[in-house]
């Protein structure tokens, strides 16, 4: 089973591609009238539908990434600098994701799944947010910020208590301010960090990562085979709040649609698979989801 790679922008931008038809006139009770038509949608969510809890997303509406590149997993692993860079940025930035909790949009996706509305939910976000929510069967592709894994025994460390470990050992960055960025990531003038102490595993004393997928790493051969599966099996597809522009993400829509499967979106901006989709809400995911789902609670029942 091929892994999908989360890519440098250089390498996953797309080519220019037309916008799919976006529904003017009562677009809600349209998606509602399309969920009711199918038994099994996937959903896939993307950044767009955390912004409301305060995380900031990555991309504009055209679908441009904003600020720097992230880092590689490669250069994490191989580079000390690197990782003083990555552990800096993180202790500042952490609390505040640590401390996001779910909005509108979480919650009515949650209650669309539990009324069965909709099925296996893949989300590109680390934050952990759907489940919060009371969603279940999720499955995280890029991982989860709030677990950290030891590259050297495998033990696996709470965020939290590695956030008390990097406090520790360098109390003069608990006074800085930062701008706070995408997954727990903030913005550090580079010679910020030159003596920043980085965490080791309280297990073994190796090499910390947090157990996300970086960009240029691949998804897990198990995890992205469970949902090329959740991909094959499903009628349809509700993406949310993704621009699609990396591989990881935009594979799955590209898969149903090849199967000759819809695909529609409730996303802000331009998307990758704007030439797929059957119709696009181009609306906010905290503004659509609750009257979608309050719409379809009050239906009677089929």
């Amino acid at each position: 089973m091929s892994q999908s790679l989360i890519l440098p922008d250089s390498l996953s931008s797309p080519l220019p591609v037309p916008a799919a038809p976006v529904l003017q006139a009562d677009a809600v009770a349209a998606l509602s009238q399309w969920l009711l038509s199918h038994r099994k949608v996937l959903v896939l969510t993307g950044a767009g539908i955390s912004t409301a809890s305060g995380i900031p997303d990555y991309r504009d509406d055209t679908g441009v990434r904003r600020g720097r590149l992230p880092i590689q997993g490669s250069e994490f692993r191989q580079s000390e600098a690197a990782r003083k860079r990555y552990w800096a940025r993180s202790m500042l930035g952490w609390p505040r994701l640590a401390r996001a909790v779910p909005n509108a949009a979480h919650h009515a996706l949650a209650q669309l799944q539990s009324g069965g509305q909709v099925g296996t939910i893949l989300t590109q976000n680390v934050d952990g947010l759907h489940q919060q929510a009371g969603s279940r069967d999720v499955l995280e592709l890029h991982g989860s910020i709030h677990a950290v894994r030891c590259l050297s025994c495998g033990a696996q460390h709470p965020r939290a208590a590695i956030q008390q470990q990097l406090e520790r050992d360098n109390p003069a960055l608990t006074r800085l301010q930062a701008e706070i960025l995408p997954d727990g990531d903030a913005w550090l003038e580079p010679e910020a960090d030159a003596e920043f102490h980085v965490p080791a595993c309280l297990v073994c004393g190796g090499m910390l990562q947090p157990d996300v997928v970086f960009f240029g790493d691949g998804v897990p051969a198990a995890r992205s085979a469970q949902a090329e599966t959740a991909a094959r099996d499903c009628d349809a597809m509700l993406v949310i709040g993704s621009s699609l522009m990396v591989l990881s993400g935009f594979r799955f829509p590209r898969m149903v649609a090849a199967a000759g499967k819809p695909v529609v979106a409730i996303n802000r901006g331009l998307t990758r698979a704007d030439d797929l989709l059957g119709f696009k809400l181009q609306e906010d995911a905290e503004s659509v989801l609750p009257r979608l789902a309050a719409r379809l609670q009050a239906a009677p029942p089929a």
